[in-house]
């Protein structure tokens, strides 16, 4: 890694950026969880990039297409250039294996697997070892450890979810982790 790569701070989508209310993909469902923007704006105004990897299967299930994706994902990046806290970029995954092509197939950007961390990685420069994951289920927990990230964090109430995660650190809300002086201090770079 070069000198001048910088630490991330990476998101999930459903559960973490926005209340998960089942294949959220129209702005008018689209309910931001509290606290995400302060979180944000502590990690940003820290140096950090802010980067999104989402698996989105409801595109390989016919719920929703990539254009309708996209429209709610500009729209969500609109609200945090607003907020103070840009992203540096969102990858998604629209694969599902089983599913009918083109999207039906087992590939590498599906969260477990580290693909979505790695093509951030590969397009912003980004310092892995340096860089944190917040997720709501063990499969991000594990996309960040096969990455190589230095944290993963998880956020759940559910029991099944934190044994099954072996997270860094483990908060019951988004507002919790932004309100705690050690998620705080964690964020600020060294």
């Amino acid at each position: 890694m070069t000198a001048s790569a910088v630490p991330a701070l990476f998101l999930d989508r459903d559960g973490i950026v926005n209340v998960d209310h089942g294949y959220v993909h129209r702005i008018e469902d689209f309910e931001f969880v509290p606290g995400i923007f302060d979180l944000l704006r502590t990690a940003h105004a820290a140096g950090r990039r802010l980067v999104i990897v989402t698996n989105q299967s409801g595109i390989a299930r016919g719920r929703y297409g990539e254009a309708e994706y996209q429209r709610l994902t500009a729209w969500m990046q609109a609200r945090f250039i607003e907020a103070g806290a840009p992203l540096a970029g969102v990858w998604h995954c629209p694969h599902l294996p089983g599913a009918p092509a083109p999207y039906g197939i087992d590939c590498d950007c599906r969260k477990p697997a580290p693909g979505l961390i790695l093509a951030a990685r590969d397009a912003l420069g980004l310092d892995l070892a340096r860089s944190i994951l917040i997720g709501d289920k063990a499969r991000d927990i594990e996309s960040a450890r096969r990455a190589g990230l230095g944290h993963a964090w998880l956020v759940s109430g559910e029991r099944a979810e934190i044994d099954a995660a072996a997270a860094d650190d483990v908060w019951p809300s988004v507002a919790a982790l932004a309100a705690d002086v050690r998620a705080q201090a964690a964020l600020a770079l060294q």
